[in-house]
């Protein structure tokens, strides 16, 4: 339930801080950004600029236009640049297309698995010597000598849509984050990748009903909570014999999953992680390339369930003078970095203290420092801080300017000498400069984040809260007033919702107020709005705050919510509490049903989109992180679930569903219709044929989407004060 559109862009306004999208040099002392249709290189911390590569160099032999440039990489030596184009969607994102590698020293444009389906190719990669690249394609796996162009299938002809070489299964994708599959080992001489056999998963069958006169099925290989996890192997290829030696990992593959794998610094051994099915347990696990042998040194166990490092990422495993790694934890109940023995040994921990490591950015070994994001005083905000690498800080040192409070961004050096610092907070537009580390001193003064910045505008409607509810649970909040406020009027109220594990909604972040589906001002049209973080919420709280919901989605999530309101209806007089209206997208949609359901004398307007309406049909993996396994505690998924309380619904409720949700499936839709159907509840219903749970595609959609949610909106939680 965590891809919600409407969640993706409240998190998009803090990742939107690195829009500038820079490759580093290898060495740091410069960086490479597309501008056009070329690429560039700025030397820092001069910034002299050097085009490496133009939309000349870009045109195939025979053709008149260049490529267009989706993405593009650099070989080791940054002799080669492998461009990746013709892109597709392959569920969340364009991870299949094609690829070509220009050649610096011989100028020279050529693309690589010719032969393969046109925008077949998925993940390809230099090898680290620069002599061949590998590639995923059609669940294979490949290795192409770049000067001969000889291709070599590295896994055998079983490939298929259910046996998957190199990359993953729907549910590996989408809760761990698992897209790229394998990885070049340090000598060139080996890949390691992964294969999952999807062959025992369900097929879910979605229906498309208007792309031909006769509907046809749309599979997807979707293991619903309580089903078996798909097997995994780790396999490592000989790029010479075409050989793979599969790894002897220890564990039922069909009750672990192993998320995690990377070459551990060297070309002997792989470092992975496996966790439990519960995700209780997490193992890391060294393996020997050759014999396959494998030794589980160093377990971690949690009540709830331990939190994976990294998302998207190649880089899982920070390593120290290649005898040592950096590792999160969160076992002394909050999340700290420590420093760990390649043998699981000599731990030891290096931030200290009570609050979380948001992010760790980077690791300065050469000064025996490490970087990263932490706000140890107001959870909805983010800030730069260091701590010695040994672990003899007392206390993390802050490196942001005290007087720039919101939310901090760096994308740094792999040297650790420079990063392009990005700022923003709820009235100041996302700002950017360079500077160099540790001093955090501005390249050029003129452009700086402090000389940019702007006081809190006079006009500002957007005040940040908290509240403490009957429970003493302390939630924080964001407000956005009405234009021209009057206190001795009521107001409407309407509360956003999101409200689980995987993402908060309360960020201290340039436009956190907006309400994109809201087709008009909401301030000039007399709206309080209004969004809550309680507990469950991934804030930098501590462990207890963010697995207090372990068990209890649907139960403690939608309690928290309800208190809070009472509370404000307390505190506010100018509320008008029969006017409140509550809204949410995927598992905030979820929230926005149970309040509803639940607490009915609180709640009069709902609009939910692509719920969860039945616990018991979303995806094993996330579903029994955070609930357990239905098998064992059936009762905590039907307590939790929307569909259980809808014969409470009294106030007025809008139901929205995309058909070709291959997320939160569509008969979540139909199970709560029934629901309400049985009841004689009346609501509105609305089914965007073949939309996928963002619930965008199509012309039209998106403004007709937005229409429909302010029409609704006014007309049943109606605008302005009384």
């Amino acid at each position: 339930m965590k891809n919600g559109l409407i969640i993706i862009l409240v998190l998009f306004f803090i990742s939107n801080l690195f829009a500038q999208n820079i490759k580093w040099s290898k060495d740091g002392t410069s960086y490479f950004r597309q501008e056009k249709s070329d690429i560039v290189r700025y030397n820092l911390p001069s910034k002299n600029r050097t085009i490496v590569l133009t939309k000349d160099q870009l045109i195939p032999s025979g053709k008149t236009s260049p490529i267009s440039v989706k993405n593009y990489f650099f070989s080791e030596d940054n002799l080669k640049i492998l461009i990746y184009t013709n892109s597709k969607r392959v569920w969340r994102y364009e991870t299949r297309g094609d690829y070509w590698v220009y050649d610096t020293g011989t100028k020279t444009l050529k693309q690589i698995g010719i032969g393969k389906p046109e925008s077949s190719l998925m993940f390809a990669k230099i090898s680290p010597d620069g002599k061949k690249a590998a590639y995923v394609s059609e669940h294979n796996l490949y290795v192409e000598d770049l000067s001969s162009g000889v291709i070599t299938q590295l896994t055998s002809t079983n490939g298929t849509k259910k046996l998957i070489n190199g990359t993953f299964d729907w549910v590996y994708e989408e809760e761990f984050d698992c897209r790229d599959g394998f990885r070049w080992s340090p000598d060139s001489k080996k890949l390691a990748y992964w294969q999952i056999d999807a062959n025992q998963i369900k097929d879910f069958l979605m229906i498309n009903n208007t792309d031909s006169i006769y509907p046809f099925t749309v599979p997807v290989e979707y293991p619903k909570v309580g089903e078996m996890p798909s097997p995994y192997k780790i396999g490592v290829a000989d790029i010479n014999s075409g050989k793979t030696t599969w790894m002897k990992i220890l564990g039922d593959p069909q009750q672990t999953y192993l998320p995690r794998m990377e070459w551990a610094r060297n070309s002997d051994e792989l470092l992975m992680q496996q966790l439990n099915r519960k995700q209780n347990v997490s193992k890391l696990i060294i393996a020997n390339a050759k014999s396959g042998d494998t030794k589980t040194i160093y377990e971690e166990t949690d009540a709830a369930w331990v939190d994976l490092r990294g998302r998207e990422s190649v880089d899982y495993f920070d390593f120290i003078n290649n005898k040592e790694f950096l590792w999160e934890s969160e076992k002394d109940g909050w999340r700290h970095l420590y420093r760990i023995g390649r043998d699981g040994k000599n731990e030891k921990l290096i931030t200290k203290g009570d609050y979380d490591v948001i992010d760790l950015l980077s690791t300065d070994e050469a000064n025996g420092y490490i970087y990263y994001t932490a706000s140890p005083k107001n959870a909805t905000q983010k800030y730069l801080y260091r701590s010695k690498l040994d672990g003899t800080s007392s206390q993390p040192e802050l490196l942001n300017p005290e007087n720039q409070k919101g939310t901090h961004g760096y994308q740094m050096s792999p040297n650790g000498k420079f990063a392009l610092h990005s700022f923003s907070n709820y009235y100041t537009p996302r700002l950017t400069e360079w500077v160099s580390l540790p001093d955090n001193k501005v390249f050029d003064d003129a452009t700086s984040i402090a000389a940019s910045m702007k006081p809190i505008p006079m006009d500002n409607k957007i005040n940040f809260f908290q509240i403490t509810t009957v429970d003493n649970i302390t939630m924080d909040g964001f407000m956005v007033m009405p234009d021209n406020f009057d206190s001795t009027k009521k107001y409407p109220i309407v509360y956003y919702v999101y409200t689980e594990p995987a993402g908060a909604t309360v960020k201290d972040v340039n436009g956190i107020g907006n309400n994109r589906l809201y087709t008009g001002d909401m301030g000039k049209d007399g709206y309080v709005y209004v969004s809550l973080d309680g507990r469950g919420t991934p804030a930098p709280k501590g462990n207890a705050w963010r697995k207090a919901i372990y068990r209890k989605i649907g139960i403690i999530n939608i309690h928290d919510q309800a208190m809070a309101a009472t509370e404000m209806f307390k505190k506010y007089s100018w509320i008008d509490t029969s006017r409140v209206a509550i809204w949410g997208w995927s598992g905030g949609a979820a929230a926005t049903l149970n309040c509803m359901f639940q607490y009915p004398e609180i709640y009069k307007t709902g609009i939910a989109i692509a719920s969860i309406t039945n616990q018991l049909t979303y995806d094993n993996i996330y579903q029994e992180r955070y609930m357990g396994l239905p098998q064992e505690n059936r009762a905590d998924f039907i307590a939790g679930s929307p569909v259980t309380y809808a014969k409470n619904l009294k106030g007025n409720l809008l139901y929205i569903h995309g058909t070709g949700d291959d997320n939160v499936h569509y008969q979540n839709a139909e199970i709560l219709i029934n629901e309400l159907v049985k009841y004689n509840k009346q609501f509105q219903f609305m089914a965007y044929p073949n939309r996928s749970h963002g619930i965008y595609e199509g012309e039209g959609t998106s403004l007709h989407l937005a229409t429909l949610y302010t029409e609704y909106l006014k007309a049943h939680c109606a605008p302005g004060a009384r």
